[in-house]
């Protein structure tokens, strides 16, 4: 958990802070994170499985992402998610195991005056937004167990749900390519956003990343986030990168 680092989005000033913790599960990080000290750009990717697939395509997303996304517009940002997976897919070929990982980037942008942040998704690590005390989820997870929730196949609860949240409908490195969303997120004085692993949304409540997420500047947000992971399990990575907007 490094320090923070500062962007200009047209009028808008934006902070931002970094942090991920191993957790109790595995004896290695197979999160991955950016935040670029230039530019307006963060990235989270958090890799399949436990193993050098997984690591090696964390890894490669994103440095690929960070290299290619120089330009903003989403057809350019889908452009560099697509170098993302012919790295990984190539990377796949040398290696016998599961190679792949989710992805889920932020990019600074503005059009008529108007500064926004650009979502690029493949995956289930999440973006949020905290304004005026709500807390919304900006992002859709790529999985069947959403599939499964959102068309009521299954309760939330139900352990359907659970093992199909494991089963990942778009990645980086899926052989068939798959394009991310992007979206735009006009950005608003006192607006704080969230990139995060679902080492983080998968075990800590609404209420509880409501709370934290509005905890003193970003550092001390992501500090409260990453090691509120720990005694709720510790059962993943858990990886944030928080946003505060003036």
């Amino acid at each position: 958990m490094d320090g923070e680092v500062v962007w200009q989005i047209g009028a808008r000033t934006l902070r931002a802070a970094a942090g991920s913790v191993t957790g109790n599960r595995y004896d290695r990080n197979y999160d991955v994170l950016h935040l670029d000290p230039d530019r307006p750009l963060a990235i989270v990717a958090d890799g399949m499985g436990a193993g050098e697939g997984s690591a090696a395509a964390g890894r490669l997303a994103v440095e690929t992402f960070a290299r290619e996304s120089g330009g903003h517009s989403p057809a350019a940002l889908r452009a560099a998610a697509d170098q993302v997976h012919s790295a990984v897919r190539d990377k796949a070929r040398t290696l016998s195991e599961l190679t792949g990982c989710t992805v889920t980037a932020l990019v600074g942008v503005t059009s008529d005056d108007e500064a926004a942040v650009r979502i690029v998704q493949l995956g289930d690590s999440r973006a949020y937004r905290l304004r005026d005390g709500l807390l919304e989820l900006l992002t859709v997870d790529h999985t069947i167990a959403w599939l499964g929730l959102i068309h009521g196949w299954y309760a939330a609860g139900d352990a359907r749900a659970h093992a199909d949240g494991y089963r990942l409908t778009r990645y980086a490195g899926h052989p068939d390519r798959p394009a991310p969303d992007v979206l735009d997120v006009p950005l608003q004085p006192g607006d704080r956003l969230l990139l995060c692993t679902d080492g983080v949304s998968g075990q800590l409540d609404y209420q509880t990343l409501s709370r934290l997420l509005a905890t003193g500047t970003p550092s001390e947000a992501v500090h409260a986030l990453v090691n509120a992971t720990l005694p709720a399990g510790g059962n993943d990575n858990a990886t944030a990168i928080v946003l505060t907007a003036t």
